[in-house]
């Protein structure tokens, strides 16, 4: 039987999607009929986006399942039915490329870069650093891209530590949950990382009490979701110094507004939601082989729990 497949990203994505998603079907063995455009009632699958022209599900009265495109699908829960299986995008692209950025911005606070890059006005100031073994990283957040990003941390040499709402076991990493967790993870992070997602129970994580139990002059990296930090919070505490520097990539309005305070402030960093990317190729592999799954009887991978929103 074939499987009628809806493509509802963005239509200038349909031209890389298609020939890519065909072949990795058809590499699994999968019948399936993909196009931008079906009745609703004869759609067995929808591959997703916000931004696509999909914003009413009623219509699709067989639904298998929907595969969201996206690695956060906080926007995508409330509108997905119930009782239709949602998947989250978890692919090797997307980790690599949120693994590099993060290990990129870490290693450039670890090693000062930013005094050099610059300038030391003439001044021949030497500041040799300490080696990543003397050296404190928090990633908060241990799903799978806050995971391949503490690894890599840890594989340089870093002492890493992890925190997560429910513990964790990962080899090399000290792994925090809970209220206690989150306050034991921050008081020794010298470099914070929040790669958590957006739900109302991590909401402003990094507030004025949880910011206030850093080591003074700790740096903050969010390539996460920007509602995980209280912004007036991290503005105050980085005007105090308790906060030496942070590197945002992601925000509660986006793009940033012109006339927020993040972008003139000499210790933040901006950068426009850049961290990583969903890769056409890699996302083809896992939205084919969840259909394959699907079709098959077998369980689907990165399946989002309602209960915890992610």
């Amino acid at each position: 039987m074939t499987a009628n497949v809806l493509f509802a990203g963005r239509a200038d994505g349909w031209p890389t999607y298609e020939p890519l998603l065909k072949a990795e079907l058809a590499r699994r063995g999968v019948e399936a009929d993909l196009r931008t455009g079906f009745a609703p009632e004869d759609v067995d699958y929808i591959v997703y986006a916000p931004s696509g022209p999909v914003s009413d599900f009623t219509p699709f009265t067989r639904l298998k399942a929907v595969l969201s495109m996206w690695a956060g699908v906080e926007k995508i829960v409330p509108v997905v039915p119930a009782s239709v299986p949602l998947t989250r995008m978890v692919d090797s692209g997307l980790e690599q490329g949120m693994t590099e950025w993060v290990v990129g911005h870490t290693l450039r606070y670890h090693l000062g870069m930013d005094t050099h890059i610059r300038g030391l006005n003439g001044r021949w100031h030497r500041h040799v650093p300490p080696l990543a073994k003397d050296r404190h990283v928090t990633v908060l957040g241990l799903g799978a891209l806050g995971t391949a990003a503490a690894k890599a941390l840890a594989a340089l040499g870093f002492q890493v530590s992890g925190w997560s709402r429910t513990q964790k076991e990962i080899e090399g990493i000290t792994c925090h949950a809970g209220p206690e967790g989150l306050k034991a993870a921050l008081r020794q992070a010298e470099i914070v990382i929040l790669l958590l997602p957006d739900t109302p129970a991590t909401e402003n994580t990094l507030n004025a009490e949880t910011l206030a139990l850093l080591p003074k002059g700790a740096k903050v990296i969010n390539p996460g979701r920007g509602p995980l930090i209280d912004d007036a919070a991290l503005l105050a505490a980085l005007d105090s110094g308790q906060v030496g520097h942070a590197t945002l990539d992601v925000f509660r309005v986006e793009p940033l507004p012109p006339e927020h305070p993040y972008w003139a402030h000499p210790n933040v960093t901006v950068t426009p939601h850049i961290a990583s990317e969903t890769r056409e190729s890699t996302a083809a592999e896992v939205i084919a082989e969840n259909i394959r799954r699907a079709e098959a009887g077998e369980p689907l991978l990165h399946l989002v729990d309602r209960s915890l929103g992610y």
